[in-house]
Parts: structure tokens; sequence; C-alpha cells
């Protein structure tokens, strides 16, 4: 009888063990696990009767918190008028640990309190901040909120001086953080029903507000390597790329919506050619990355709304505020098809080769964000009777956690609205990292023949 006792106690101990492993969650599910706990905070705050000036549903409450946690600036109430300064603070507090991300406050809690970041901590970060090197996670931590923090307190400052005399300290001061956390972190959350259009005339303010989310949608690791080598041959070649594809892009899409838009007297033609060109400026950097608008979006011209649906599909860069599918992605596509065309054997960028693995990694992240949008967009063309620009609009700006509306967010049915949720978060957390959440790829070491299948 002794001897079973040994082999019995033996499996005893290996069960827990066993369980642990069977429990273990990946990074991008403790990622997904983060972004859903800000959510459910938050949602909870805005529904207490402190939060708002007149009572809004559960729903409301949801999907405002889930915007703002995913820096889209979508909403279902006027911001402005329905949250009190306590639901507006509340907001506030979400966009930026939304926008900067939950795991950069994570690993500077860490390293505050003198502990150390262990391994798997680590790997976490790194999901998080897209950084190549763990020995670099901290730096970046900490790199992150001092720009932050940086960029807004001078635009608060600018603002708060341009607005004293009309605003009174007080309410200036106030608007002025507000604004300056939406527009650093993309999330295009305004106090008034109309978004900016009241301040299209105010190039300070649209200009400034402009250059916060440009800036936040260049990345974070784009934003620290300019900083560090502060010389253009010295820049990473990922760096060089984002800028001058952000450069070439804007300028192509100013000039482009400024064509379209200069005879609509319902968005530019009714302005003076100067507040055209700073309207148009704003009309063609913010669907990239933020959800401001300083025309009415409704209003604008249905080619100009399809050529939006592209800016908002491409996005910004990685480890940014901006959504999307990335710039980086966009680059490697193009790079990827014009390689093909001219039957190159490897993608090139800048006399550097770009491994294979980088290429399949742009094409998964394209098709799951294409399945997204379509699901989302067919499914909406099911639930409510509009025009299908307005439907793919609202999809594509959730999806790329834009915020733009052409006015429909709010008339949208229930299920449509809790769809345009999911996206928001789906979004945020992006595509690749929901694709790996989802399937949990596992390794396979057995390696087929090759055959050949016809392709167009």
């Amino acid at each position: 009888m002794k001897q079973w006792l040994p082999s019995f106690s033996f499996l005893y101990r290996k069960r827990p063990r066993t369980n642990r492993r069977a429990i273990s969650l990946s990074p991008p599910a403790i990622l997904a696990g983060g972004f859903l706990g800000l959510i459910v905070l938050g949602t909870l705050l805005l529904k207490l009767p402190i939060a708002t000036v007149d009572d809004i549903s559960w729903l409301e409450s949801l999907f405002t918190a889930t915007s703002a946690v995913t820096v889209t600036g979508l909403v279902v109430v006027d911001t402005g008028a329905t949250f009190s300064g306590f639901g507006l603070t509340v907001i506030a507090l979400l966009i930026q640990a939304g926008g900067l991300g939950f795991m950069t406050f994570a690993v500077l809690a860490a390293i505050s309190l003198g502990g150390q970041v262990g391994l798997r901590q680590q790997m976490l970060a790194k999901e998080a901040m897209q950084q190549t090197s763990l020995a670099s996670i901290k730096k970046t931590a900490i790199a992150v909120v001092t720009l932050a923090l940086l960029a807004e307190a001078v635009a608060v400052v600018i603002m708060t001086l341009y607005w004293l005399q009309d605003k009174g300290f007080a309410t200036a001061l106030a608007e002025s953080t507000f604004y300056a956390i939406s527009a650093f972190n993309s999330a295009g959350f305004v106090l008034t029903p109309n978004g900016l259009v009241d301040y299209q005339a105010e190039r300070t303010v649209t200009l400034l507000i402009s250059v916060l989310f440009v800036i936040g949608g260049l990345g974070f690791s784009v934003i620290n390597n300019i900083y560090e080598q502060r010389r253009w041959y010295r820049f990473s070649v990922y760096t060089k790329a984002i800028l001058i594809a952000t450069l070439l892009i804007n300028a192509a899409a100013m000039a482009i919506i400024w064509l379209l838009e200069s005879n609509n007297p319902a968005t530019l033609g009714s302005l003076p050619w100067y507040d055209q060109a700073v309207n148009a400026w704003f009309q063609a950097t913010t669907p990239r990355s933020a959800g401001f608008n300083t025309v009415d979006t409704g209003a604008m011209t249905e080619a100009s709304a399809v050529f939006t649906l592209l800016l908002m599909f491409i996005g910004g860069g990685s480890m940014s505020t901006a959504g999307g599918i990335k710039l980086g992605t966009f680059i490697i596509l193009i790079l990827g098809t014009y390689a093909f065309l001219r039957r190159r054997e490897a993608v090139t960028l800048f006399d550097r080769t770009i491994p294979q693995n980088l290429v399949m990694k742009a094409l998964a992240v394209t098709v799951v964000y294409l399945g997204l949008i379509f699901v989302g967009i067919f499914a909406l063309m099911i639930l409510n009777s509009l025009p299908f620009i307005d439907i793919a609009f609202e999809v594509l700006s959730a999806s790329a956690t834009v915020g733009l509306s052409r006015g429909i967010t709010a008339d949208i049915t229930s299920t449509s609205q809790l769809i345009l949720i999911f996206l928001m978060f789906a979004g945020r957390l992006g595509p690749l990292t929901l694709g790996y959440f989802v399937a949990t790829p596992k390794k396979r070491h057995v390696r087929y023949p090759d055959t050949d299948i016809q392709v167009g």
C-alpha cells in the first residue's frame, strides 16, 4: 500500500502546474483585458449622477467610455451639454489612459515603486509599445509620458492665453486642457455639438490642434528617434519612411480636399482663400489620426467622403495614438506591390531589405482589417435604412478609431451602436493583435511540398 502513495502524491502535485499553464493568458489577451477594464470602469463612472447634467442610458455611457478609451471620438450624446465637470474629467482621463496605453502606465508604476519588471511583463510591454528591444521599454515608457505631458502643457498655455479674454481664466484653462488631451491623443472629443466648425476662422486654434494630432499620429518611436539623433542621415529607415510618407500624403490630401470642396458653399466655398487653405489642411490631416472637423462632414461631397475613407484606412504611424492599418503597413504594401511588378526578388527601402515576415504581417493586418470593415458595413446595412456612403463612413471611422461622422451615430439602432463599440475596441487593439487573440496561432514544424495556385 505504501508504494502507491508516493506515486499518487506525485501525480497530485503535477496537476496544478498543468492547470496553470492551461489558463495562462497571452500578451494580446491581457492587453485586451486591460482596455476592457478601463472601458468598464469608465462606463460605471459616467453613469454616476454626478457625471451628467441629464441622465443617460447604460448604452450611451458604454459607448462614450469605449469611444474615449479607444481614442475614437464618435459620440451618441452632446459631450459638452450632457456631462458635468466631473464627467468631462473622467472622459479626459480615459482618453489619456487609452491614448498612451495602460501598459505604459503599468511599466512606469512598477519603476516608480522600485520594483523590477519581470520577463513576462517585459514581453507584454513590448507587445503594447511595439518595441523590438526589451532593454528599450523603460526608456520608451518614460519618453512617451514625458512627450505627451510636455506637448499638452504647451498647448494648454497657448490656448488659455488665446481664450483668456473671451472665456475667462477658469473656463479657458478647463477647455484648453480638455482639447489638448483630446487632440494629442487623437481622440476627437469636442465640447460643441458641431465639432470645431465654430473655430474654423480661428487659425491659432485649428493649426495648434492639427499640430498636436499630427505629432501624436507620427508615433512615439519616430519622435524619440528624431529627438535622439537630430540629423536626417542618422534617422532610422522607419523614421525616414514615415516622415516622407506623412509629408507626401498630407500635401496631396490637402490639395485634393481643397479642389473638391472649394466650390461647395456648405464647406469651404464661402470662406476666403486663406481660411480655405487652413481648413483644407485640417480636413486632410484629421482623417488619418483624429476625429475633429472644422467643416460639416455630412455636407462634404461624396467624392471627398470616399477620399476620406482612404485616409482613414491608412491611418498614422505605429505606436501612435492614430488608428487604421498604420502608415508603415501601407508603405510595405506599396513597396511589395512595386517589387512584384518590377519582378524583384526582395522588397527594399533606402537600400535595405524588408524581411519577408514583415511583408506577411502587413498583408495579415490588411486582410483582417478589411474583414472587420466588410462585416461591419454588411451588418449596419441590414439594421439601418441609410445611404451606403454614410454607413461605410461610420464603420470605417469606428474601425480606424478616427471619430469622424456624417451625422448618423446617434440615429442608428442600438444593435448597430453595439457593433460600433466592438469595432472601436478591435480597432484600438489592432487587427493583428485581435487576430492573435482570436486564433492563438502556434508554430508548425512540418514542411510541406510546394504547389502552384493561379492568382490574378
